[in-house]
């Protein structure tokens, strides 16, 4: 490395070469080491099909802050990293892929199709873990997992037998979520709801043998074709005597009985409801309960099927169509309201899901979510902030058992062989030589694969060698804490909490740091339908990583969503290159004075010991505000801390003592100087890690203890002492600063130019604040743009035109002559005395005129009295000016 800081902070200069070196050093790795504490966090896994967008931007981020802060503070800290072969997604962008090429997914079979995909995973795969590495992320590399390597797929497989044997999986007939264009189940948490505006048909059915009717609304007229009942409330009494007869249904002309269902609300609509169990989770009880057929109408493609007559073939919505004219025709159809109701999409495609019965694997969830509950309750596991707990009960409240058959090929295969002579199901790691029920041998294995969530539920663990019991695991697991958005909290959250209990006995983490989205400017959700996205590695391209992160971080309380500025860049970049100029300032000082490791705390000035004392207070601070995942609020303090009480003050205070021959104070300020940046730095350093190593590093160099602390990375994490807190000294330099303040504030409304030096007056009847200005004289000298400093107890032969700034406890005094020309001041105030007489006149003259008076707008003669009493004000203060001045 040079021996000295470049001219100008280039993150582009340092940022490859610095990443290089710290995974060359292997500061990223972590084994297992019983003489230190483990502090472990997991990945939120990225999709193989991932790019780095800003919410990975954040979330990595906030990882990378807490794990840099646990290595410095001596914990053996692993980042456990990885991606997520995601099934639905990687599917669907496959089958894109094959389409450009003219190939379609079946004629290619299933190996052909799991070779592309694999070769997907070879091409695609490491591509966001090298933009995770761009943003700085210390990941231990050597340990990145995939959820479909062979560690994690042996942890699927015993999972999946275990549950099964404990009678928690079953195959059964359930309604599911169905995907038409992705021809698949999905999960309750895949499903996205959304407002849309649709309607409500309302259709008369005849009741068979009279000439009544019942009128039924449906929004979804198309299902009647698989229509199995009607149903009323028991209680209500304009039905009761309807009970038991039937109905004919429309278009279909079969009969079906009207049954009574504590399920029906009275209030709502006709207090009449279709019952279609095939096509909607509620019917689908209540024909439980009723003994009712099950008529599914629908392909998964969601066209009309064979039980659907003549509307056989017809899209769901062509069918709605069509049907609902008929109705009309046939004089069915009594009206049709506009209607906003929540409607179902696919998260993934957009598509409206379609509920259908089919043959699924399910988990049981009922006792499999009870420790998942009872931790949350009992603070095992805890949220930050905890108001995330509502959503992760209103999950847990309401859970039904969990779908998790995909109907996909890439993904783990359910690992169920059917005995292709007597259909007898066999759950096992490898296909089985013998039908334990006929002795046959030949199996065919399910072609369902598992809900991606059934693998990235056991990360925690399986990453760490579950279910072998492995020294890692037993070391590194229980994880600390979690770093993930709200938006999966039941997705991925709830699930590997469960998941931990179940197999391993213990929670998977403790802590459960929750985050926001990353909106814009405007506070809209960034995506690719607005055109809002903002590329990660654009900025850093452009900005550094370390202007990203800072800007990510800066303002973020967790869980609350945060709007992204590119005005907060520039800013953090600026604060960038004030580190880095102050810090060259340094360097190209160290040769004014040589100091030791220490110092004697009698060579140190006030001002030396203040920044000492507002240093050491800093540590205590920001290290609180890190352990309780207050990110955005200690770098805040970082930040105020360095560029106003370091760089603008104190290294502002120092100067005149490192530029003077004489003074014996140099080498105090030198210490304190490279103390405090030391300490700057390395509070800084989690947050950028980049400039902070070039710094840090190129400082040990030129002191020549390189061998020392190699990387601040490694270093140790700053410790509040009382030793290195001065009350006396902070209260001094607080005084002291508060004078410059009324001192500049003076100088500023008079307009007086810095270059301009006045002599300065300090009275206080204290002895005490007179002493604290008498030992800062040379610094105050310099801030306060003073000529000379002189301190007394009262104002004895104190100019009478002196213009004065008062603090608590002290006036200061400076002499008019001083801070402006007599002369040119007198020539500027007659101008402005003739332009007042100008603007008097004119508004005197409105005034008296009675014509402008009678006829003028009442807001206009009121603004022009304002006029002139403000311009009668303004030349009383000229004219006494003037007449002071010509004195």
């Amino acid at each position: 490395m040079q021996k000295e800081l470049a001219k100008t902070y280039d993150p582009q200069d340092i940022e490859g070469r610095l990443y290089a070196k710290w995974l060359n050093k292997k500061y990223f790795h972590a084994e297992v080491d019983k003489s230190k504490k483990p502090f472990t966090i997991v990945i939120p896994p990225p999709n193989i099909t991932g790019q780095l967008h800003m919410g990975h931007a954040l979330d990595n981020t906030m990882q990378d802050i807490l794990i840099r802060f646990k290595r410095m503070q001596g914990y053996n800290a692993l980042w456990q990293p990885g991606t997520d072969h995601a099934s639905i997604a990687t599917e669907v962008k496959i089958i894109e892929q094959l389409k450009k090429e003219g190939i379609d997914k079946e004629s290619l079979g299933r190996d052909g199709f799991l070779k592309r995909a694999w070769e997907w995973k070879e091409e695609y795969g490491g591509r966001i873990i090298g933009q995770l590495k761009k943003l700085g992320s210390s990941c231990d590399w050597e340990r990145e997992r995939f959820t479909m390597d062979e560690g994690c797929s042996k942890a699927v497989t015993e999972v999946f037998i275990r549950l099964y044997e404990k009678g928690y999986i079953y195959k059964g007939s359930r309604i599911i979520n169905w995907c038409p264009v992705c021809q698949t189940s999905i999960s309750d948490a895949e499903v996205e709801h959304e407002e849309q505006a649709g309607h409500f048909w309302h259709i008369k059915y005849p009741i068979v043998g009279s000439d009544e009717f019942v009128e039924v609304a449906t929004t979804r007229p198309e299902t009647m074709l698989g229509d199995s009942a009607v149903a009323v409330h028991p209680e209500d009494e304009r039905y009761k005597h309807l009970i038991g007869k039937m109905v004919l249904l429309p278009l279909v002309n079969k009969e079906i009985p009207i049954i009574a269902d504590n399920y029906v609300d009275k209030e709502f609509g006709t207090g009449v409801v279709k019952i279609t169990p095939a096509h909607d989770p509620n019917d689908f009880e209540v024909g439980k309960r009723h003994n009712l057929p099950e008529i599914n109408v629908m392909n998964d493609d969601a066209t009309i099927n064979h039980n659907g007559g003549k509307y056989a073939g017809l899209d769901r919505y062509e069918a709605r169509k069509l049907m609902v004219k008929e109705l009309e025709d046939m004089g069915l159809l009594v009206k049709v309201e506009d209607h906003v109701h929540n409607v179902g999409t696919h998260d993934r495609c957009k598509t409206t899901v379609e509920p259908l019965i089919k043959q699924q694997w399910f988990v049981k969830m009922d006792e499999l979510i009870k420790p998942a509950v009872e931790a949350v309750k009992t603070g095992e596991v805890k949220f930050v902030p905890e108001r995330f707990d509502k959503i992760y009960f209103n999950w847990t409240d309401n859970i039904r058992d969990w779908c998790i058959s995909r109907q996909l090929w890439w993904g783990h295969r359910i690992p169920a062989y059917y005995c292709e002579k007597c259909g007898e199901v066999i759950v096992s790691k490898e296909t089985p030589d013998k039908c334990p029920k006929c002795g046959h041998d030949h199996f065919k294995q399910d072609e369902d694969t598992l809900d991606t969530w059934f693998s990235s539920a056991l990360w925690p663990f399986s990453t760490l060698g579950w279910p072998d019991n492995t020294a890692d695991l037993d070391y590194f697991y229980p994880t600390d804490v979690l770093v993930t958005g709200y938006d999966i909290i039941f997705f991925w959250v709830v699930r590997m909490v469960f998941s931990g209990f179940e197999y391993t006995g213990k929670a998977p983490f403790s802590k459960v740091l929750i985050h926001g989205l990353v909106r814009d400017s405007q506070g809209r959700k960034m995506s690719k339908s607005l055109g809002n996205g903002i590329d990660p590695l654009e900025i850093i391209d452009k900005y550094g990583a370390d202007a990203l992160r800072l800007t990510l971080i800066t303002g973020n309380a967790p869980g609350n969503d945060m709007r992204f500025y590119w005005e907060r860049v520039e800013a953090s970049r600026n604060f960038a290159n004030k580190v880095w100029n102050a810090s060259r300032f340094i360097m190209m000082n160290l040769e004014k004075a040589k100091t030791g490791d220490s110092i004697d705390p009698k060579t140190l000035t006030d001002a030396d010991k203040w920044i000492l004392s507002k240093a050491n207070s800093l540590v205590k601070d920001v290290t609180d505000n890190m352990d309780n995942f207050e990110l955005g609020i200690a770098v805040q303090k970082i930040y105020d801390f360095v560029w106003e009480e370091f760089c603008d003050w104190y290294i502002e205070m120092v100067k005149p003592r490192l530029y003077s021959e004489t003074d014996e104070t140099k080498a105090g300020a030198m210490w304190t100087l490279k103390q405090v940046l030391t300490i700057s730095l390395k509070l800084l350093h989690p947050y950028m890690p980049f400039i902070t190593e070039e710094i840090y590093c190129t400082l040990k160099e030129m002191e020549g203890k390189s061998g020392e602390e190699e990387s601040i990375m490694i270093s140790q994490w700053p410790v509040y002492t009382e030793e290195l807190t001065f009350q006396k000294e902070e209260e001094a330099v607080e005084i002291i600063k508060a004078a410059v303040k009324g001192i500049r504030n003076v100088r500023t409304d008079m307009n007086v130019p810095p270059s301009r030096k006045a002599s300065v007056i300090v009275v206080s009847e204290r002895d005490k604040v007179r002493a604290v200005f008498d030992n800062s004289k040379v610094f105050f000298a310099t801030l306060g743009y003073a000529a000379e400093v002189t301190i007394q107890a009262d104002k004895t032969g104190i100019p009478s035109d002196s213009v004065a700034a008062v603090i608590p406890e002290a006036a200061i005094y400076m002499p008019f002559a001083d801070l402006v020309d007599i002369e040119k001041e007198i020539e500027r105030l007659t101008k402005e005395k003739v332009r007042l007489e100008g603007e008097l006149n004119r508004v005197k003259g409105m005034l008296s005129n009675e014509r402008f008076v009678s006829k003028a707008p009442e807001a206009k003669i009121a603004e022009e009295k304002e006029k002139l009493e403000k311009y009668t004000n303004m030349m009383a203060q000229v004219s006494e000016q003037l007449e002071h001045l010509s004195k």
